[in-house]
C-alpha cells in the first residue's frame, strides 16, 4: 500500500534543501554554537565581556555582537581573535556532504 505523504521517509535536512532554507538554517546553528562555546570558554575562565574586549583590543560592544546568537555576520578574524585572548584556537574545517 503506498504512503500518502510523498515526503514520508526523507528526512529533515532533505526537506530543508528542498526548500531552499539548508544553507541559512545552517549558517545560523553554526553561528548559534560558537557563541555558545564563546559563552562557555568565557565562564570558565571567569572573564567578563569588557575583560575579554581589553584582550581582543576592540570595544565591548563587538564583542556583544560577536556573541549575539542571532547576528549572522560573523566574521573570522573577530572570532579568531577572541579565541586567542580565550586561550584557544579557532578550527575550521571543509567536510564532504553527506
Amino acid at each position: 500500500m503506498k504512503s500518502a505523504n510523498p515526503h514520508r521517509g526523507s528526512d529533515f535536512e532533505d526537506f530543508l534543501k528542498n526548500e531552499g532554507w539548508y544553507d541559512e538554517i545552517n549558517a545560523r546553528a553554526v553561528k548559534k554554537l560558537l557563541t555558545l562555546q564563546l559563552a562557555q570558554a568565557l565562564a570558565e575562565t571567569g572573564l567578563t565581556k569588557t575583560e575579554l574586549a581589553a584582550r581582543m583590543r576592540t570595544s565591548r560592544a563587538a564583542v556583544a555582537r560577536l556573541m549575539d546568537p542571532d547576528n549572522n555576520a560573523l566574521n573570522l578574524a573577530t572570532m579568531s581573535k577572541a579565541a586567542q585572548a580565550l586561550g584557544k584556537r579557532l578550527d575550521i574545517q571543509l567536510v564532504e556532504n553527506n
